[in-house]
């Protein structure tokens, strides 16, 4: 999770927890936050995704190679 200055993460749980009770300044602090969160975790995610997909290509270029090898 995402380090904010604008909201602390117990403070994100204490609104979601009593949300009717909320201000509407905590909702979008709060909005805020989970929005930041989910951007940067995408970013991750899809940067990940490109590391897996040529890991597996550079895994397959070597068995390739290998199995050339070893079929001769």
């Amino acid at each position: 999770m995402i380090t904010s200055n604008t909201i602390e993460v117990e403070k994100l749980n204490q609104i979601i927890t009593d949300i009717k009770s909320s201000s509407n300044k905590e909702l979008i602090s709060a909005m805020d936050f989970l929005a930041e969160d989910f951007e940067e975790t995408k970013k991750m995610i899809i940067s990940l995704s490109l590391h897996l997909d040529n890991t597996e290509n550079l895994y397959n270029k070597v068995l390739n190679e290998y199995n050339l090898r070893n079929n001769e």
